[in-house]
Parts: C-alpha cells; sequence; structure tokens
C-alpha cells in the first residue's frame, strides 16, 4: 500500500513565482495518511496503520482525484492523474474518470505532484546532554507535515544499554504521533545481551539499523573493538550499521585544548572539532566495514574530508551510503562566530557545520549520487537550553533544526535554482 501524502508544487520559475497568486506559489497537499505507527498491538513488526487498521482508527472512505499534474516519483516524472480511496493511491495513469459526484477532484495542471517526503535521521523526545528536546512527536510531527515531509525514522537510545528498554520507552513517546514513522536503533554499549537484543529487533520488531557512535567520549562513544563486534553482528542478521563518524578521542583533545586557550563561546565548538576528525572517522569505519566485509550508512556526512572518503569507497565498489543533513548543505560555520551568543549556539551541532566551501562541494555529491539522501538530523533545544552552555561551550546541547524546512530549503537551493540557471 502507498501511503496518500502528496505534495503538489508549483513549476513555476523562481522569478515569476514571487509575483504570482498563491494559488501559483507552492501549494502543499496533505491528504488523508496512511500512517505508520508503533504499537503493542503489532509486535511482529512494530508498525500499525492509522489510515486503515482498526487498532489504529481506520480509513475515513473520503475519495479524491488529483488531475493533469506531473507525477515524480524516483524513477520518473510523467503527466497523470492519481486516485486516493480510503487513504490509499489506488491508482496513478493518465485520465483516470470520476465514476461519481463523491469524489473530490483537484486541479493540478503545472503543478509537480510528489510522494511525501521521508527523513531518514531525526532526534524528537530524545534526552540528551541533560534535557530533553523540545520537539516530541506530535509537534516534531505537525512541523514535518507542514513541509511536506510524511514520514520520518527516529533513533532509539536505549535505557543503560538495554535495547528492549529504550524501545519500550520510544514506543511511549510515540503515543502522540501524527504521521508515519519508523526507528533505528542506537547501540551504546556492547555485551552478549546486546547482541541477543539486536537479532530480536531485528526479528521481532522489524528494527533493521543500528547506530554506533564514534563521538561522545564518556557517554555514547564505542571503541573501535566494539564497533568491529557490532558491525559482525550487523552482517550476520543482514541489518545497516550505521556511524556517526567523528574520532571521540581527538575531539576531547580538542574541546580541552580550546578550554586551555580561553575559547569558551561557540566558535570553540568547531574548532575543537575540524573537518579532519571526521574524515578520519569515517575512512577508519569504511575499513572497518570492509573488513567484515559489510554495507555501512554514514550519517550526517558534513565535510569534504568525509564525502571523499566515501566517494573513495564507492569507486572500489564498496557499499557505503552518504547521508547529507540539509544545515550541511546550505550553510557554513560563520554563524558560530556571531558575537551573540544566544544566535550562534543555535548552529551548534555535532559534527559541526563547516566552513564555507563545505557546502557547495556536498551539494555537488549529492547531484552526483555519491551522497544518496537527505536527512536533518532534527534535533532541537530551545535558547533556555541552549544557555547551559555560555560560559562553555562544550555544554551546548548539540542539535539543529530543519523536519519542516528539508524539502523546501533543497527545493529552492538545489532543484529550482539550478534549473533557472541553466534557462
Amino acid at each position: 500500500m502507498v501511503s496518500s501524502a502528496l505534495l503538489l508544487h508549483s513549476t513555476t520559475p523562481p522569478a515569476a513565482r514571487a509575483m504570482a497568486t498563491p494559488s501559483r506559489r507552492l501549494l502543499l497537499l496533505l491528504l488523508p495518511l496512511l500512517a505508520v505507527a508503533v504499537a503493542a498491538s503489532h509486535p511482529a513488526h512494530e508498525f500499525c496503520t492509522a489510515g486503515g487498521d482498526a487498532g489504529c482508527g481506520g480509513g475515513d472512505g473520503a475519495r479524491i482525484l488529483i488531475k493533469g499534474g506531473t507525477v515524480v516519483n524516483a524513477h520518473r516524472a510523467e503527466e497523470a492523474d492519481v486516485y486516493i480511496e480510503d487513504g490509499v493511491v489506488a491508482a496513478v495513469r493518465p485520465n483516470i474518470p470520476v465514476g461519481d459526484d463523491n469524489v473530490r477532484v483537484i486541479d493540478a495542471t503545472g503543478k509537480y505532484v510528489m510522494p511525501g517526503g521521508i527523513d531518514p535521521h531525526t532526534h524528537l523526545a530524545m534526552e540528551f546532554m541533560g534535557t530533553v528536546t523540545i520537539d516530541d512527536f506530535f509537534s516534531g510531527h505537525a512541523a514535518a507535515l507542514a513541509g511536506g515531509t510524511t514520514m520520518h525514522i527516529d533513533f532509539v537510545i536505549p535505557v543503560n544499554g538495554n535495547l528492549t528498554a529504550g524501545l519500550e520507552s520510544y514506543k511511549q513517546k510515540a503515543a502522540n504521533a501524527a504521521m508515519d514513522y519508523g526507528f533505528h536503533m542506537a547501540i551504546t554499549k556492547w555485551n552478549d545481551e546486546v547482541a541477543r537484543e539486536m537479532e530480536v529487533m531485528v526479528k521481532e520488531h522489524g528494527i533493521n539499523s543500528f547506530k554506533f557512535f564514534m563521538a561522545y567520549k564518556g557517554s555514547l562513544m564505542v571503541t573501535d573493538d566494539l564497533l568491529l563486534q557490532g558491525l559482525q553482528k550487523c552482517k550476520s542478521l543482514g541489518a545497516l550499521a550505521m556511524v556517526h563518524a567523528e574520532n571521540g578521542d581527538a575531539v576531547a583533545e580538542g574541546q580541552q585544548r580550546m578550554i586551555d586557550l580561553g575559547i569558551t563561546g561557540p566558535e570553540g565548538h568547531a574548532l575543537s572539532r575540524p573537518p579532519i576528525l571526521e574524515g578520519e572517522a569515517t575512512a577508519r569505519a569504511i575499513r572497518l566495514a570492509k573488513f567484515i566485509n559489510t554495507p555501512l550508512y554514514v550519517v550526517h556526512v558534513m565535510s569534504i574530508d568525509a564525502m571523499e572518503e566515501i566517494a573513495k569507497a564507492k569507486r572500489e565498489g564498496q557499499r557505503v551510503i552518504g547521508e547529507p543533513v540539509v544545515s550541511g548543505l546550505v550553510l557554513d560555520d560563520s554563524w558560530l562566530w556571531n558575537p551573540d551568543f544566544t544566535i550562534a549556539s543555535k548552529y551548534v551541532m555535532s559534527p559541526p557545520i563547516r566552513e564555507a566551501g563545505h557546502s557547495k562541494a556536498l551539494q555537488a555529491a549529492l547531484s552526483s549520487g555519491i551522497l544518496q539522501l537527505v536527512g536533518t538530523d532534527h534535533c532541537t533545544f530551545n535558547s533556555t537550553q541552549k544557555a547551559f552552555g555560555s560560559d562553555d561551550f562544550r555544554k551546548i546541547p548539540n542539535g539543529v533544526n530543519g523536519l519542516e524546512e528539508r524539502m523546501h530549503i533543497i527545493w529552492d537551493s538545489m532543484v529550482v535554482s539550478s534549473a533557472f540557471k541553466t534557462v
């Protein structure tokens, strides 16, 4: 079944759009969702359909026909109609006839009709650095839907290393969900029990991607020997290993170096964890994955250094997925040098937003297929929370927004702008 959450985007060029009537500007259409929710009533795969399962509310019986638009899917774009019944896309083809008066018809002439976006990297209701992200599943979903994203994949953080307890905690957090979602699982320590629970996650809960932190020394970070064991377990389960690639030991050294120099503001965050440390960890993770012979997913690729390691591995035939995030694709680190702490601290995330030049290189890598998909690492804190680190950048909760803005920003910065420049 296919979710009926669709985007209608005007095909009007940017210069014309600025003067267009509202009906010709970006039109976001959020139709009844085939929502995915984690529910105890579906333990075998941890998904239920909020639009269709009796346990999740059932469909609303609506029938909608979107006519005359350009339907854009991964494989092609074509002029076609889209027919939705009971919250599910039932047909996509040209000239679908309307059988009766109970069908709502939407004219999409001159617009692109796209599936709702999927954000593969978010952190909602996450406990981190002594506080909790301000977006829970409801507010995060409201933001996502407003921006055309109709599904996301969040990261379950284990409770004291326990995966099952972590999943139960996140199922409770997601009780107020308003759209489709799925889960990755973070691995924050290693022992025989964690290995056993990974198998349970895959076989009983449908969670088949596991993230290993090579940074955050003293909290989430795993050492190389534990990473090797985790990669081996992922291979045996047919699961996907993911890494946050920064050299955690060197970052800790860099942070202390900045403090010793009296650099305590947000700029110290970027200075303490330069691109070379992201590149080194990315290369190390790629080589360890090659040694184990298992695929690897590198989250939030923020630098040329990391991107080039991924490009090299892919040229050699290794199965590596590179995920840039929207902040790294369009921003630079000048914001971290703003003299106003409230402004500068908003841009503190890890790996850091890089100096000018990295974002354009990452855009080019995304366009050429070196990098494959765009996430956000949506992990939001308000100014009061960010102020925890007002006298020590190491205490600033790491994270930026993007769940709502991702599709619009990428469209404006990489799709419409590129097409307009070639006219």
